[in-house]
């Protein structure tokens, strides 16, 4: 009698708990309702930026889309590319235009010290298996021509643990969407409940909600960035849930026009190439675009070459719009603020430099979160007679 009394009180504040649960997403639930995005004022013309997703998943391996259904959720976010990048999938494939949306063959690689990503690649990965050592992962991508990435290389779960690969592989996912969802489930009351409260009337705001950029990323990204210049990636990650379409909403990674002009060729490995070289050259720029579009950024003031400056020079940020109550730039490594949108080089090494705006929150007031993530600038030291 004793245990069933017990199991009856155990249901009932279990079901309670539930119901407190429940009530509580539902506040979120109530705010997402009137939140509006994006946040900042639109451009009136169409964009000339072309605009893609980095790191998807499929069927192919872990995801709940086939590639179709990837490209139809890209198409509906006004996409113009998906990368393509399945665990452990070695068969080779080439680009295709699908719905209008160019898909773009990569592969996340499953090594013994975490997780590669890899795209570009002008030959067949050789000798490549799920688990195998890390330098034998970045060797087989760099015989194959093509450009590795560290997958979320701080992320708890699967972190990147091999220092000495770690600084040959020159690509570098500073923000993931993986890794904020981790991040959420790691604080279930601040943010993972918020997240799914809101998504059940705001699935971009959901996502938004789990934007939250710890320290570690970018303290490891400038480390590894001073040795040699690195290239930052935003990547969605994505593998349909959230939903392929309210990811590729939140979050792009963008090709300025004067880098990649519209329209790609028709020809989808010749378009396929122009925008791999972008992503892995530094050209690109990545955007929370449920914020705003980022037409009209520039960082102004560096080298012709490249994302180079030197120590003493300064730095224009050139904003899309201003909105000096609810946009700031931020800057990280040998640099300073000298006014708003001015950044002084302040000693060799590398500067991160980003825009930052005042979003929506979790209930009805905002928080900072990241709005545009360029690739960092290279400071080369001062020369004699400069």
């Amino acid at each position: 009698m004793k245990s069933s009394v017990l199991a009856g009180r155990t249901l009932r504040a279990l079901a309670g708990l539930v119901l407190v649960l429940l009530g509580f997403a539902g506040f979120f639930a109530f705010a997402a309702s009137f939140v509006d995005y994006p946040a900042l004022d639109e451009p009136t013309r169409p964009s000339a930026w072309i605009r893609g997703a980095y790191h998807v998943h499929t069927t192919r391996s872990d995801g709940r889309g086939t590639p179709d259904e990837v490209a139809r959720a890209a198409k509906a976010a006004g996409l113009d590319f998906v990368v393509l990048t399945d665990h452990n999938d070695f068969a080779p494939r080439v680009p295709e235009w699908i719905d209008g949306v160019l898909m773009i063959p990569g592969v996340e690689l499953s090594t013994t010290a975490g997780h590669l990503a890899a795209l570009g690649m002008q030959r067949p990965l050789e000798g490549v298996r799920a688990w195998m050592p890390p330098d034998a992962a970045v060797s087989a991508v760099e015989a194959a021509g093509g450009t590795g990435v560290l997958a979320h290389p701080v992320q708890r779960r699967n972190p990147w643990r091999d220092d000495d690969t770690a600084r040959r592989v020159p690509g570098f996912e500073l923000y993931s969407a993986d890794t904020f969802l981790r991040q959420a489930l790691r604080n279930p009351i601040s943010r993972l409940l918020p997240a799914v409260g809101a998504s059940l009337t705001h699935p971009v705001h959901g996502v938004m909600l789990m934007v939250a950029p710890e320290p570690e990323p970018m303290v490891r990204f400038l480390e590894l960035s001073h040795e040699k210049p690195r290239v930052a990636l935003c990547a969605h990650d994505a593998h349909g849930l959230p939903t392929y379409e309210s990811v590729f909403r939140a979050m792009a990674m963008v090709l300025p026009p004067e880098v990649v002009p519209r329209p790609l060729p028709q020809n989808a490995s010749e378009a396929a190439e122009r925008v791999v070289s972008a992503l892995t050259s530094g050209s690109a720029v990545c955007s929370f675009r449920a914020l705003g579009e980022p037409e009209g950024f520039a960082l102004e003031g560096l080298a012709s070459a490249g994302r180079e400056a030197r120590v003493g020079d300064v730095l224009t940020v050139r904003l899309p719009k201003r909105h000096p109550d609810t946009v700031e730039v931020r800057v990280w490594g040998e640099g300073r603020l000298r006014d708003a949108t001015s950044v002084e080089l302040t000693g060799p090494g590398v500067a991160q430099v980003e825009v930052w705006v005042r979003a929506p929150g979790r209930f009805f007031g905002s928080e900072w979160r990241p709005w545009i993530v360029p690739s960092p600038v290279r400071v080369l030291p001062r020369g004699p007679g400069i």
